[in-house]
């Protein structure tokens, strides 16, 4: 069994959610990924997604994009990336890790280097933006072989096939992206959140984490409810992107902290 699916097995026996945070790689400043990963993790997160810089990610909002292109001007890659989760493994055997990116920096990479070398690293879960999972079952299935959790993304305009077809190839979680658009942009509704999670569900026999949208302890309180997990990035990364390098983990911990608070404060949902 995965870190990833132990650990919502754990949650899901005590009636919490999940809470997924998402930080890129190297940013703000590198030498600071590692503790920051640590400081959340400390502080609640249940799986940490760690995001592959990359020059163009189509799906992401300006915040997102703008933390690409500082990691990847201070030279931060895949090796890189791979020596942060080692590194954090070093200090963290129990959180689960997720990469998360778009295919051109994996395949670049080489793609049976790559889930060597992050199985070897601790890397638990990963999550191709642009690969649907119609056209790369053998790659899901290497990782799957390999005991790494392939992860998908389903958005609002998902067919009933699309969904299928993820609980086909997947495993893991789901992340349901809430919105039509990129990270960090437009109004979340979560009574139509409230409405998909459980065709989701029907479909997909695994967990659903919503991500896309969620910027503070309310939003994700009231996504929680109708969710097993939450997935928050933009909102950490425009927090961390305006802090010194000596506040960096501290103010990821205390961000966490709060939401974590919040999801707890939901009925049935406390240890």
């Amino acid at each position: 069994m995965s870190r990833i699916t132990t650990v919502f097995q754990a949650l899901a026996a005590k009636g919490r959610k999940a809470l997924i945070p998402y930080v890129t790689a190297g940013d703000p400043y590198p030498d600071a990924t590692v503790d920051l990963m640590l400081a959340m993790a400390d502080a609640g997160a249940d799986v940490i997604e760690l995001g592959v810089p990359f020059s163009d990610p189509m799906a992401d909002g300006p915040v997102i994009q703008r933390a690409a292109e500082r990691a990847l001007a201070k030279g931060i890659g895949m090796p890189q990336v791979l020596a942060y989760v080692r590194a954090f493994r070093a200090k963290n055997n129990t959180t689960p890790v997720v990469l998360m990116g778009y295919a051109n920096p994996i395949e670049r990479y080489g793609i049976g280097r790559f889930v060597d070398d992050a199985k070897n690293a601790g890397v638990d879960g990963v999550l191709v933006v642009d690969y649907p999972p119609e056209e790369c079952e053998a790659f899901a299935k290497t990782l799957r072989d390999a005991g790494l959790d392939p992860i998908f993304l389903l958005a609002p305009t998902s067919t009933e096939q699309r969904m299928k077809d993820v609980g086909r190839v997947a495993s893991g979680y789901v992340y349901y992206v809430s919105l039509k658009g990129v990270t960090g942009a437009g109004h979340l509704d979560t009574a139509a959140v409230a409405q998909v999670v459980p065709r989701i569900k029907s479909l997909v026999k695994m967990p659903v984490g919503v991500g896309f949208g969620i910027r503070d302890a309310a939003t994700a309180r009231a996504v929680a409810a109708v969710s097993d997990a939450v997935v928050i990035g933009s909102a950490i990364v425009q927090l961390l992107e305006v802090q010194p390098r000596d506040s960096v983990a501290q103010a990821g911990g205390r961000f966490i902290a709060d939401i974590r608070a919040a999801l707890d404060s939901l009925e049935g949902n406390r240890s």
